[in-house]
């Protein structure tokens, strides 16, 4: 079977499994290392463990494939990553003018830090194979259209839910620490467009395995 068939029996736990899990802890230790605000790195950090527990106890019930197992630990390496910056200053823009003498933010006329812009997106585009493979086994007898559905549906609640979440532990916060954790950068509609970003990022991860499947 090809890595990112659906059909397969999802195999056990072996080096591959391993390899990028031990590459979660290190970039944990590296992003630890003088974060910009201790207290809510920590914060975003209690998404990351409870992300692994729900990461490896389906894979030890063996309901992901390799494909949907990688794709999360690159969701969470770039969450890390957020972490570390507070999101709201993760230096992309400095990076890409190094890198490729291009002003990414001067471009598009981006006036804020998008980074979680992207990871709200990657959010619906990176998790969408891990939430597919684990509905297509409690539900095998559900087409396969329907479940894509179901998939990206489940994506959508689950974004609400962290905006909710978000909110609530938000408001017992002092002005400056809530912005510090939730980096809305003064957008009274960013939880909106964070939702919109993960559904239109689940749509387009549902249309590449759409895609794949029709010309493997």
């Amino acid at each position: 079977m090809s890595f990112f068939s659906p059909y397969r029996q999802f195999p056990k736990t072996g080096p591959w499994h391993w390899m990028l899990l031990a590459l979660v802890v290190l970039a944990s230790v590296v992003a630890s290392i003088h974060p910009l605000d201790f207290n809510s790195y920590l914060l975003h950090q209690v998404g990351t463990v409870l992300g692994l527990a729900v990461l490896m106890t389906l894979q030890l019930q063996r309901k992901v494939s390799i494909s949907g197992f990688t794709l999360a630990v690159l969701f969470i390496l770039l969450h890390i990553l957020g972490a570390h910056y507070l999101y709201s200053y993760v230096p992309y823009n400095d990076w890409i003018k190094a890198w490729f003498d291009f002003d990414l933010n001067g471009h598009f006329g981006w006036s804020r830090n998008m980074y979680d812009r992207l990871i709200h997106f990657g959010y619906g585009l990176l998790l969408f194979k891990l939430c597919r493979d684990v509905f297509s086994l409690w539900l095998p007898q559900t087409r396969s259209f329907k479940i894509t559905l179901i998939a990206i549906q489940f994506i959508m609640a689950s974004s609400m839910v962290y905006e909710l979440i978000e909110w609530w532990i938000a408001i017992g916060m002092s002005p400056e620490a809530a912005e510090n954790y939730n980096g809305q950068q003064g957008d009274i509609w960013d939880a909106q467009k964070d939702m919109a970003l993960a559904t239109i990022g689940a749509l387009f991860a549902a249309f590449i395995h759409r895609f794949y499947l029709l010309f493997k």
